[in-house]
């Protein structure tokens, strides 16, 4: 049988096929630690391919089956990915981030305040709990955000000093880029604006680094401008679903507020960060269709709104642990489309100065939008 050269995959193939499958790893130690639990990214770990960091599945059920086989790194650090034992590219791992080995005076770790996500990305959820967690009809079903709380590997609050002291020496020693900072939903009607307001004036007094905020959509849209005047320089608010009838059921409490309520909320929100700095965030594989993702992004991107889909991952321990990832030939038809029209409607993924957009690890759709750029569409 002819054997492939690592490069028979195109860098968008590969990645799109690697976050369906998940990959097993010959060594589970090399590079940066993976994450279990927490809010996401999570039972991943990062691989760089083609010079673009992602999170891949290792620690699932599918990973654990999955045709995709990591070998040991080289003296350069550099492994071959294998399909079925013949090899379809190369991949290297981030280095455990320097930032992960100091501890704040009162003896908390600095990884259990903020952790690094894909290659430059300091990310926190600044309140570990979430209104909706605690009881079973309310929750998001593939939520894990308690997780990594109870394991002991995160604080359930993470104060404005805090978060603002680890910033300072991941910028230091390991030169990261941007900031996302999300949260579980607090009571109240701000939705976790107030603490994320604070919590990002701490960290620009104390570093220059562009931030993300991540919310529900607070009951009153003069939040938008206290969040940009606290030093937020993006906005996320995460629709996961896009349809009425699968956000009732996989996100019971979170569906409570709207489809309707969200677009008034980019609609408020982004003259206020500016056209491609307010995000959202939409799992495919849940229940909505092709059409129904691709008709809201379409009317997203018009809104000025960065969709960035990415494939839903199940995460052990909850409701939705044996719910299958989408298949590499879904996530195509969603993302070849779906680059296509962010190009075409100004808004990619280079121009988000903070965030999961600009991060990209999540999902191969930077790969999809860098490939167009250069290829084609149709390519």
């Amino acid at each position: 049988m002819k054997q492939m050269t690592p490069t028979a995959l195109r860098a968008e193939e590969l990645i799109n096929e690697l976050q369906s499958f998940g990959v097993r790893l010959i060594d589970p130690k090399a590079g940066a630690e993976s994450r279990r639990g927490g809010a996401g990214p999570s039972d991943h770990k990062a691989l760089t391919i083609d010079g673009m960091t992602v999170m891949v599945p290792v620690h699932t059920a599918s990973a654990f089956e999955s045709p995709y086989l990591v070998e040991q790194p080289d003296v350069r650090g550099r492994s071959r990915v294998l399909r079925h034992g013949v090899p379809v590219g190369a991949v290297s791992f981030p280095r455990r981030p320097k930032f992960y080995d100091l501890e704040t005076a009162d003896g908390i770790a600095y990884s259990k305040i903020a952790v690094l996500h894909g290659a430059d990305v300091l990310a926190t959820t600044v309140l570990q709990t979430c209104i909706r967690y605690q009881s079973r009809t309310k929750t998001c079903r593939f939520c894990a955000i308690g997780q990594s709380l109870a394991a002991g590997r995160t604080i359930e609050r993470k104060t404005p000093a805090q978060l603002a002291e680890v910033a300072k020496a991941a910028v230091a020693l390991d030169g990261v880029k941007h900031m996302v900072m999300t949260t579980g939903t607090p009571p109240g009607g701000d939705r976790g604006a107030a603490i994320l307001a604070e919590s990002a004036a701490a960290v620009k007094a104390a570093v220059n680094l562009p931030i993300q905020v991540q919310c529900e959509p607070p009951e009153e849209d003069i939040w938008f401008e206290r969040l940009r005047e606290a030093g937020a320089d993006s906005l996320g608010m995460h629709l996961e679903a896009v349809t009425d009838d699968v956000r009732h059921r996989v996100m019971p409490g979170k569906a409570q507020v709207s489809v309707e309520r969200y677009f008034s909320a980019f609609e408020a929100a982004v003259p206020v960060f500016g056209r491609g700095q307010v995000s959202t965030y939409i799992l495919a594989g849940l229940g909505d269709t092709r059409e129904d993702i691709l008709g809201v992004c379409q009317r997203l991107i018009e809104f000025g709104v960065y969709p960035f889909v990415v494939p839903f991952v199940p995460i052990s321990g909850t409701p939705l642990e044996s719910h299958p990832t989408p298949s590499p030939a879904f996530m195509n038809s969603l993302l070849g489309p779906l680059a296509a029209m962010l190009i075409a409607g100004g808004l990619t993924s280079t121009d988000v100065k903070a965030g999961c957009a600009k991060c990209g690890a999540c999902s191969a759709l930077a790969t999809y939008e860098r490939g167009q750029a250069v290829r084609g569409p149709k390519a």
